[in-house]
């Protein structure tokens, strides 16, 4: 039976560059989406930016040349939130659940922006969509603040313990995102803050704070150094 430490096991191995990938896509989707819609209109037949310079939300990129990188992004995270295993079967449950909010997020597009009349139907394929991003982001929350922070271990080292600092921050961040989200729908609320751009600033917060999550819970950030206890593989 061949020895292997843990961190040379290519099968942990291939996990965490998973979760890495997850990380980086989330973490980036937003500055992408953003600078990269600025740099084809810039590059464009018209050679000049694009008006608004940023849309309202990131849902909005999908009516940009951005889309086909928003649903791709999309895509790929559900594709590996739906690979997600951890200690327990709420692991895989919370995994696939996630996954197909992201896919719902995907397949259900926002309202356009650039139409003033909206038929019943788009608004509620846009109800449908906004109840996915919704419950995405809570299961990416109930991640962060009660699965990546449990261990095997019965001792937790020093760096897992900041890391769970960090899911926690994440997780909590999260869920004031989508109370600041939800309170712009609110009378009043959203005119008098859409200079700021708020529901892009809040999705995007949100979006890093996945990002990080699971950048960190794939040892991207803080990741344990390597010890001399060995794991037997079969």
């Amino acid at each position: 039976m061949p020895v292997q430490t843990a961190v040379k096991n290519p099968a942990i191995l291939s996990y965490h560059a998973m979760r890495r990938v997850v990380g980086i896509i989330a973490l980036a989707l937003p500055f992408a989406l953003a600078g990269g819609a600025i740099v084809l209109a810039v590059l464009g037949p018209g050679h000049r930016l694009p008006h608004p310079l940023v849309e309202r939300s990131i849902s909005d990129y999908y009516y940009t040349p951005m889309g086909p990188i928003y649903i791709g992004s999309l895509f790929v995270i559900a594709s590996f939130l739906m690979s997600s295993r951890g200690y327990e079967r709420i692991d895989k449950i919370a995994g696939y659940l996630a996954g197909f909010f992201a896919l719902g997020v995907a397949l259900f597009p926002s309202e356009s922006p650039y139409v003033s009349w909206y038929s019943k139907f788009e608004v509620g394929v846009g109800y449908v969509h906004t109840a996915f991003a919704a419950l995405m982001f809570l299961a990416i929350a109930f991640f962060c603040l009660f699965l990546f922070p449990r261990s095997s271990e019965k001792r937790l080292s020093r760096r897992k313990r900041h890391r769970n600092l960090i899911y926690k921050i994440c997780g909590v961040t999260i869920v004031a995102c989508i109370g600041a989200m939800t309170s712009l729908s609110l009378p009043g609320v959203y005119p008098r803050l859409r200079p700021g751009h708020p529901l892009l600033v809040t999705e995007s917060l949100a979006m890093i704070c996945f990002g990080v999550a699971w950048l960190t819970k794939g040892e991207g950030i803080l990741c344990d150094k390597p010890h001399n206890h060995h794991a037997h593989v079969s």
